[in-house]
């Protein structure tokens, strides 16, 4: 990745997770492996690997970032979950829950409504976000799927989408 992509996807970050992100998701010392389509466009975005050249199918073997979709935004790997959890100011991106959801949510299940204890004032419907424990372990990464104020409001429906659990 060279410097003019490193800040044109940091600029990216900044606006879809509030400023400092872009640097926490590709901090300047570090040189991700990056996936790309035909046309050059990065698609996935992956920590250094730890075997050069990736798995013997080609494949790059770090821990997915992000993935940078179609419609211009970025959807989180756990990686990039932990590196956004470390740089946001709490409760900032993320959904917390309790003790009750923990096991479901690191197996990759749903978070429901019911079972949100905080959740950051900014979130919207359709934003990448962090579910966390209280205790504040990155349980896993999804989108949400209802505003905070829904979330917290809301003793039903679902609350955030899971991606990928940490215990997947």
């Amino acid at each position: 990745m060279d410097a003019e992509e490193r800040q044109t996807l940091s600029t990216v970050a900044d606006y879809q997770f509030g400023s400092g992100a872009g640097v926490a998701l590709f901090p300047p010392n570090e040189n991700p492996t990056v996936q790309r389509t035909r046309s050059g466009r990065p698609t996935q975005i992956h920590t250094e690997a730890d075997t050069p050249g990736g798995t013997p199918d080609g494949a790059p073997d770090g821990r997915r970032i992000v993935s940078y979709e179609d419609d211009g935004r970025f959807r989180l790997g756990l990686a990039g979950g932990e590196r956004l959890l470390a740089a946001l100011p709490d409760p900032m991106g993320r959904v917390v829950v309790g003790d009750e959801s923990e096991p479901f949510v690191r197996d990759g299940k749903n978070v429901f409504a019911k079972f949100v204890s905080r959740v950051g004032e900014e979130i919207r419907p359709g934003d990448e976000v962090a579910v966390v424990h209280e205790r504040g372990d990155l349980l896993a990464v999804g989108r949400a799927e209802l505003s905070a104020s829904e979330m917290r409001a809301f003793d039903t429906g679902m609350a955030v989408k899971v991606r990928n659990g940490t215990g997947e």
